[in-house]
């Protein structure tokens, strides 16, 4: 009986040792944070709510956030919306919309490709106008996707005039729109 027994759980451990993969090595995902800093001549009053992914689109070309929730659409902390990055859509949620604190952060994902946290603090700038600074942080979500991740990383640390610049035209047309 006791030879019964143990045959019997010798086979239980064969076939559990059948069914578990082998152990290979995952390949490293890649997690990149870059950071850029910006000056612009307004307000923190008026520069804050333009980070919220509503506001933005007046600002940002080609900026598109479809709203799932709020309906209409409208910039909170909890703002969930979906954007086109060419064939891929990723789904964003709005962690924290505190304008009035300078704090706006995003976080995003697209399924099996990346996650990205976007953290966004303004404060009064040195003289006149307000410090804008912008952390990505990037993680891979397959390793095949590594080097885009290094390059979108890459990329981020550049933006820095390019969304100077957006920022300030879009208050320098609004100004002539307004006659002032």
């Amino acid at each position: 009986m006791i030879l019964a027994e143990m045959a019997i759980l010798g086979g239980i451990a064969l076939a559990l040792i059948a069914q578990t993969p082998t152990s290979k090595t995952a390949p490293s995902l890649l997690h990149v944070s870059n950071t850029f800093e910006f000056n612009v001549r307004e307000s923190q009053e008026q520069v804050a709510p333009l980070f919220g992914a509503n506001r933005e689109r007046v600002w940002a070309e080609g900026w598109d956030p479809q709203f799932v929730y709020p309906q209409p659409a409208e910039d909170r902390q909890g703002s969930v919306f979906h954007v086109k990055h060419g064939s891929h859509e990723s789904t964003w949620i709005t962690t924290i919309f505190a304008p009035e604190k300078g704090h706006i952060q995003h976080v995003y994902f697209i399924p099996d490709a990346t996650a990205v946290l976007i953290d966004i603090h303004l404060s009064p700038a040195p003289h006149a106008g307000t410090h804008v600074q912008v952390r990505y942080e990037r993680t891979a979500l397959s390793a095949e996707l590594n080097d885009h991740i290094r390059q979108q990383g890459e990329k981020d640390a550049k933006s820095a005039e390019e969304w100077r610049t957006a920022i300030e035209t879009y208050f320098e047309k609004a100004a002539v729109h307004h006659g002032h």
